[in-house]
């Protein structure tokens, strides 16, 4: 679980709503029709455009970000390190044994490639393909929030426009004048809070999960390809050492050699 975007969520919500409760009750601020015109009205102009294939699929990455694990990337060096080292002393074919261990869908395929005899500039090209596929669909998603977002605050303009309407239509009543006015405030509002308290951040969380993802299995297409070229370790570790910022570069092969 992503612990800093339940904090986030949290304190962005607890404070505000901290802020609202500290001088009347909560329940002035709640009103249906305000809630129906910018979610529902949001909900059906993002409908309106993208396909609800599209849209589904992006509720469906939703939960990356809240529940995601990062893998370090120190810990993939390590381990395809560790796959370069056992196929330089026992040949490729030995990696075949290590493939049952992988959690890894794409390192599992791109072991997968070598065990089968795969060229190495072959494999790259596959590997960097799936990836760049990868990283459309993410910014699909990531796309379909930003709009969601640009929408929300404009539907909050309708509903107001749309309570102005009511009260200026009621003015001769003056107990119509309140509920019209908190529809008129109240959709401002949620619009506000719903674009900039949510779908924004939520855009904002996936792509840098989506950014993190490509470099992972960037370093993996990489490391992949040294092995299966017949690479030196210590070249390869050096190569894969620019993924990484120059402070957490910690060798692995010489850590093993000190064991």
């Amino acid at each position: 679980m992503d612990i800093a975007t339940i904090i986030g969520m949290l304190l962005a919500l607890g404070l505000m709503l901290q802020a609202m409760s500290s001088g009347s009750s909560l329940l002035i601020f709640v009103n249906a029709p305000s809630v129906l015109i910018v979610m529902g009205g949001t909900l059906g102009a993002t409908l309106i455009h993208y396909p609800l294939k599209e849209l589904l699929g992006a509720f469906a990455i939703l939960k990356k970000a809240f529940l995601h694990k990062d893998v370090p990337i120190s810990d993939s060096i390590a381990q395809l390190l560790t796959f370069a080292t056992k196929a330089r002393k026992e040949g490729i074919l030995s990696l075949e044994s290590m493939m049952d261990d992988l959690d890894d869908l794409f390192l599992l395929k791109g072991l997968q490639m070598a065990v089968d005899g795969q060229e190495p500039a072959s494999l790259k090209e596959m590997l960097y393909l799936e990836i760049e596929y990868i990283r459309e669909r993410h910014e699909k998603g990531g796309d379909i929030f930003k709009t969601m977002a640009f929408y929300a605050p404009a539907m909050g303009m309708i509903g107001t426009l749309i309570g102005l309407v009511q009260m200026l239509q009621t003015m001769d009543d003056p107990s119509s004048i309140g509920p019209a006015m908190a529809v008129a405030l109240l959709t401002t509002f949620y619009g506000a809070v719903m674009a900039n308290v949510l779908l924004l951040p939520i855009a904002g969380k996936l792509k840098r999960r989506s950014e993190t993802e490509v470099l992972s299995k960037t370093l993996i297409t990489e490391g992949m390809e040294s092995i299966l070229a017949g690479e030196n370790p210590r070249i390869m570790e050096q190569k894969l050492h620019t993924f990484i910022a120059p402070r957490l570069r910690e060798s692995f092969l010489d850590k093993q050699r000190r064991k």
